[in-house]
């Protein structure tokens, strides 16, 4: 089992419509730590943790969103943070 750390940025209609609470959903699923946060420019960054499989799931739910959301990009990158115990929003 190989763990991955990644970093998000989503795009799009992705604040005021349950978007990070349907990621912290997902993320624990999946087992996954880290936290989803709203950005000043209305994009949300996540920040993940977890196995490799895992992560590519999560991804994947980062285009499908809250029933609310209308996502235009998602950016992934590799990333290095000390995971929290569980996944939070803030």
């Amino acid at each position: 089992m190989s763990n991955r750390t990644i970093k998000a940025t989503v795009s799009g209609r992705v604040q005021g419509v349950s978007y990070r609470d349907h990621v912290r959903r997902q993320a624990e699923r999946w087992g996954i730590t880290g936290q989803a946060v709203n950005l000043a420019d209305g994009r949300v960054e996540v920040m993940a943790c977890g196995e490799a499989t895992a992560i590519a799931e999560l991804i994947d739910q980062l285009w499908q969103g809250s029933s609310g959301a209308c996502v235009s990009d998602v950016t992934v990158e590799e990333a290095t943070f000390t995971a929290p115990s569980d996944f939070t929003t803030a």
